[in-house]
């Protein structure tokens, strides 16, 4: 991310291990592969997430989400778009956010029909830009 203007982000200790060990536990992680190659990672949660209990904006739905966090790619496309379709599968009703200065992931975010909502903050204080597609997208 560093090479295409993201440095902030995700630094080079980000997400923590520990997080990631209890996404694996708790049966959160998942990996994208394609001919037997891991081309992405991402937990999805369902559920409230405490940290767009408060936004900046307004969400377009109160209704039962999931959210797609720690999405990760090794450039190869598509797997963002993958993510989504396996979990609108899961539940429909899909939440998302990225750092201002990921315009990369922004663009595809929008691009796979979320809509731009507002601003959360994380539990750091950190702002992100929060993003929410409906079922009937």
């Amino acid at each position: 991310m560093a090479h295409t203007g993201n440095p902030n982000q995700w630094g080079k200790d980000r997400p923590p291990e520990k997080t990631l060990e209890k996404d694996i536990s708790e049966g959160n992680l998942y990996v994208l592969t394609r001919d037997g190659i891991i081309h992405g990672v991402f937990a999805f949660l369902l559920g409230e997430d405490p940290t767009y209990g408060y936004i900046d904006g307004a969400w377009r739905s109160n209704t039962p989400y999931g959210t797609i966090h720690r999405i990760a790619s090794d450039g190869s496309g598509g797997v963002l778009k993958a993510a989504v379709a396996f979990c609108s599968g899961i539940c429909p009703h899909i939440r998302i956010d990225t750092h201002r200065d990921n315009h990369i992931m922004r663009e595809r975010i929008t691009r796979n029909g979320f809509q731009e909502c507002g601003i959360i903050y994380l539990e750091n204080g950190d702002p992100r830009i929060a993003y929410e597609l409906l079922p009937t997208e």
